[in-house]
């Protein structure tokens, strides 16, 4: 059974990167997987965000329902999007019979500084230098970030490398979902 695992975690923690890492490790295995990167997805569905909670319900329902869809259709997805309240999580969980969460965990001040240098493709840039203007909304600066209660995985962005954390991710996957098939 396909199963789907959201990577959640502040702007600039590290999910994206880990989550490259993480489905070249799963392939190298034999094990296929999609990742929905939402700040792509978020392109086709908002293509000039506002980032109010409204239209972040809208996005986060969207990016739910696909991974639903292609779970459904036997396919093993990542999510990569920082979903700042737990519900847009707890949507997908719903939907999902074999869901679980990773929390890419690092501070404020880690994600912060990560930002400034990072050269992601579809990410927006100098999210954080946007933080404490008027209708900002930064998740962790402006509007919340709601840690999940129990994620299935917790990694630690600051104390191990990107390629390190996928190698806990990959094994506890292989361990959480493949190995129960079985």
């Amino acid at each position: 059974m396909s199963w789907v695992v959201w990577f959640t975690g502040l702007p600039g923690c590290g999910k994206t990167t880990v989550a490259k890492e993480v489905k070249a490790g799963l392939e190298e295995r034999g094990i296929g997987v999609k990742i929905l990167e939402l700040d792509e997805i978020r392109r086709v569905i908002t293509p000039e965000p506002t980032y109010t909670d409204q239209e972040r319900e809208v996005v986060y329902a969207s990016l739910a329902y696909m991974a639903k869809l292609l779970s459904e259709a036997g396919t093993n997805v990542i999510v990569d999007a920082t979903a700042n309240r737990r519900r847009y999580r707890d949507l997908a969980r719903k939907l999902v019979p074999q869901f679980a969460e990773v929390y890419v965990k690092a501070s404020l001040a880690a994600c912060i500084e990560r930002e400034r240098g990072r050269k992601a493709v579809y990410s927006p840039k100098g999210i954080y230098a946007k933080a404490g203007e008027k209708d900002a909304t930064v998740p962790g600066v402006d509007v919340a970030y709601e840690e999940p209660i129990d994620p299935g995985l917790v990694v630690d962005a600051e104390g191990l490398g990107p390629d390190q954390n996928a190698d806990v991710v990959v094994d506890w996957i292989i361990e959480t979902f493949e190995n129960s098939d079985k």
